[in-house]
């Protein structure tokens, strides 16, 4: 099922035929979370949007290996080389050790990605855990002249690689404009950047070096984890578009300059995530917790919101487009339960090359999805595309015409492959359309709207719905894990 499919790669800044280094193999490392609090609705949009593409990749016939650190050391307040660890200064105010800091946010993480369909990468490599190949990348360094040590820290000396500032655009020179050399005076050049880091008195994470006591930084982190993985030359490399500069770009160089080999084919980065056309942030109070939108929204519902925009473009967040979202997704879900109804249900994998054009053109369709999903995938036009075929499905089963079973089969099997298992926007328990599901889905809208009152404090409107639910024999119940119904007559 192979097709060409076209990539933006942020090195050449313009879209490229991709081809892998080996064949039918895929190799891709995308940066993961510096786990030092709850994820946030932009670790959502970047982890879904490469989730779909490893999906896709794999859904047209390539073995792919997913790589995606947890940063767990190194990553500083500042995203360069001052500041405070952040996993150590979170650590601190709670009065813990830091890997306790790290353990309640990974698994909080992944809690999260579980909850969004994220498939859990092949390979999740921990910071912490490739100490000793970070060291080994530093040596190689600087015997090739490309590092020096000075007073316990090690930098990269970045007029050493001429192509430094080749992903972002920024020249050397624009970076120590304005730079005061006092800021950090045991640095060759300003702009230089750190490999190593000293341990100062009282630094809980450390580890012995050639150099003595200390931590790496959070750039060479990802060069030895990805190149220990996927080799020294590898297909894609993904990431926050806010990690292009200074983060992938001293990938790059230190890659490079160790292995005298090109180190990425493809550089994806994803776009950020604004609130009113405003950049999220803890600072401007806009700032949106995964766990936070969960208590709103369906999880489903907000992977659906994310991808109904494209990788590269920003993506507005409020309740309003959210819940916009969740309405368009229903109708979805509605013809899903539909098929299942008039049996249409069953494990069959459609066969891709040989799709009908009646009553339902599929190979139209499925022509219309594929080119959008090559094209960069662009999940928007693909869901455009699922949708028209969802009216012709409609008008099908709305029709007195009475379908045979391997049409409905071939339906059902057509939309779980393209919206389910690539772009993960079906439903895991979607049942089908029947009296006793129409019933519990209405008892758990007004179980929404009586935990809504509660959170805006109207607790007369609340105590009514649960007042007139147990007239009518429908009994609730709230636990720590939510509300349950039980029906008692």
């Amino acid at each position: 099922m192979k097709t060409d499919i076209q990539i933006y790669n942020t090195l050449s800044r313009q879209k490229e035929k991709f081809v892998p280094v080996e064949k039918d193999k895929v190799g891709i490392y995308v940066c993961g979370p510096t786990v030092y609090n709850h994820s946030h609705i932009g670790h959502g949009k970047s982890y879904v949007s490469f989730d779909v593409i490893v999906r896709f990749l794999r859904f047209i016939g390539y073995k792919v290996l997913y790589v995606q650190n947890i940063t767990d050391v190194g990553h500083l307040t500042d995203n360069a080389d001052e500041g405070d660890d952040k996993i150590e200064k979170e650590a601190r105010k709670d009065r813990v050790n830091p890997m306790e800091i790290v353990e309640v946010f990974m698994r909080s993480y992944f809690e999260d990605m579980d909850r969004l369909g994220v498939e859990r990468p092949n390979i999740s490599p921990r910071a912490t855990g490739h100490i000793i190949e970070q060291i080994e990348l530093i040596k190689a360094l600087i015997s090739k002249g490309f590092a020096y040590e000075s007073k316990g820290n090690v930098y990269f000396n970045v007029n050493k690689f001429k192509e430094y500032g080749k992903l972002s655009g920024r020249k050397v020179e624009d970076l120590m404009s304005g730079t005061r050399e006092e800021v950090r005076t045991d640095k060759k050049n300003p702009a230089d950047f750190a490999l190593w880091k000293k341990a100062e008195a009282g630094h809980i994470m450390r580890w012995p070096s050639p150099w003595g006591e200390g931590f790496p930084g959070w750039h060479v982190e990802c060069s030895a984890m990805s190149m220990k993985y996927l080799g020294s030359t590898f297909d894609i490399h993904g990431g926050g578009i806010d990690n292009q500069f200074p983060h992938h770009e001293c990938e790059i160089a230190q890659s490079e300059a160790a292995t005298g080999k090109p180190f990425v084919r493809y550089w994806m980065h994803n776009n950020m995530v604004t609130s009113n056309g405003m950049k999220m942030s803890k600072s401007a109070g806009n700032f949106v917790k995964l766990k936070d939108a969960f208590k709103k929204f369906d999880p489903v519902v907000l992977r659906f919101f994310i991808l109904q925009s494209h990788y590269r473009s920003p993506l507005d967040f409020s309740d309003e487009a959210v819940s916009g979202a969740g309405k368009g997704l229903e109708r979805l879900t509605n013809v899903v339960r539909e098929l299942k109804k008039h049996g249409g249900e069953n494990d069959l994998q459609p066969d891709f090359d040989n799709l009908p054009e009646e009553p339902v053109d599929l190979k139209r369709y499925y022509g219309e999805w594929l080119a959008a999903m090559s094209d960069d995938f662009n999940t928007p036009l693909a869901i455009a595309s699922l949708f028209e075929m969802l009216k012709d499905v409609n008008s099908v089963l709305a029709s007195e015409t009475l379908l045979p079973a391997d049409v409905l089969k071939l339906l059902y099997s057509f939309i779980r492959a393209l919206a389910g298992d690539v772009l993960g926007i079906i439903p895991g328990d979607v049942r089908a359309a029947t009296d006793d599901t129409i019933q519990d889905d209405l008892i758990n809208l007004f179980i929404k709207l009586r935990s809504d009152a509660r959170t805006n404090r109207d607790f007369a409107f609340a105590d009514m719905i649960r007042t007139e639910l147990l007239s009518m024999g429908i009994s609730i119940e709230d636990k720590k894990d939510g509300t349950s119904f039980r029906i008692t007559r």
